[in-house]
């Protein structure tokens, strides 16, 4: 299928390697837009709503399945092809990896058991699984998406932010099993810890501190530190942290505030305190990463 570009609807295909595609979808418009693609059995599928939401439709439209915002969704069926059809929302943005089995075989070591179609009992067997988009996987989709470097090394950057969307997407906690772990289970915490979030990202110039985060929530500490680093792979302020990096770097590209401005916004008293951290993050100053985009 060839990239079309109509209003600000935008989709493009990127080839990384044989059986190794990005697909990015951006539906600017304010009605529905719909992205069908045949997609051969051997693919594994995965696909991560950025921003909306978006719906993926099977058998001719008898079934559908939800990717809501910051959630993905995981699909392989080596007994039947599963055409892509999704349904984007106005003002969504989806990106896909489509990766082909064998391909995706020879990225991981023995040791990666855990993950359930890579087992030799499993190889023939379909796989759905949907997830939450972690604060660090949101920065590399939105890098790939927001695309704005030398056409001639858009392949190579493609293909290191895929392979590290993916590693991030497999890492697992060494203390935990997110797979058994009878936590997620209980929807009600669940919702808590999703409340916790909203709350940090919310007041994340002045957030509180765990113990009033936890109190607010209605959960006791250790529950909202287990349960935030399950559900969003990382400890609250490690996750405020990558959050408000990935705010500060937005800013920057709007070009609507200058560096003290960004850093304020995002809790900084200092603007030399702000640029150590956007440095240990990014490795480069909020300065020299503005030169880079121009």
């Amino acid at each position: 299928m060839d990239s079309e570009n109509i209003a600000q609807s935008t989709f493009e295909e990127t080839k990384i390697d044989d059986g190794f595609l990005i697909l990015t979808f951006k539906n600017e418009k304010n009605v529905a837009q719909s992205i069908a693609k045949e997609i051969d059995s051997d693919f594994i599928q995965f696909h991560f709503c950025v921003k909306g939401s978006t719906k993926f439709v099977f058998n001719q439209g008898r079934y559908a399945l939800d990717i809501s915002e910051e959630s993905s969704l995981l699909l392989y069926n080596p007994q039947r092809e599963l055409p892509i059809n999704l349904q984007l929302e106005p003002n969504s943005w989806v990106l896909s990896i489509l990766i082909t089995i064998k391909k995706f075989h020879s990225l991981f070591s023995q040791e990666a058991d855990y993950i359930s179609f890579l087992n030799a009992d499993n190889r023939d067997k379909k796989y759905y699984k949907d997830g939450i988009i972690s604060p660090s996987m949101a920065i590399v989709l939105n890098q790939l998406i927001n695309y704005n470097l030398n056409s001639s090394i858009k392949n190579l950057y493609f293909k290191g932010k895929a392979y590290e969307l993916l590693s991030l997407y497999f890492n697992r906690s060494e203390e935990a099993d997110v797979e058994q772990c009878p936590f997620l289970v209980d929807e009600t915490n669940v919702i808590k810890i999703r409340k916790a979030k909203d709350i940090m990202v919310a007041r994340m110039a002045e957030p509180p501190t765990l113990q009033e985060l936890a109190d607010e929530i209605g959960l006791n500490l250790k529950k909202l530190k287990e349960g935030f680093k399950q559900i969003y792979g990382d400890s609250v302020f490690s996750f405020l942290f990558d959050y408000k990096m990935e705010v500060a770097r937005k800013l920057l590209e709007s070009g609507e505030n200058n560096v003290n401005e960004v850093g304020h916004k995002i809790g900084y008293s200092t603007a030399s305190h702000f640029i150590a951290a956007f440095k240990k993050k990014y490795g480069t100053t909020p300065k020299k990463y503005l030169m880079s985009l121009t």
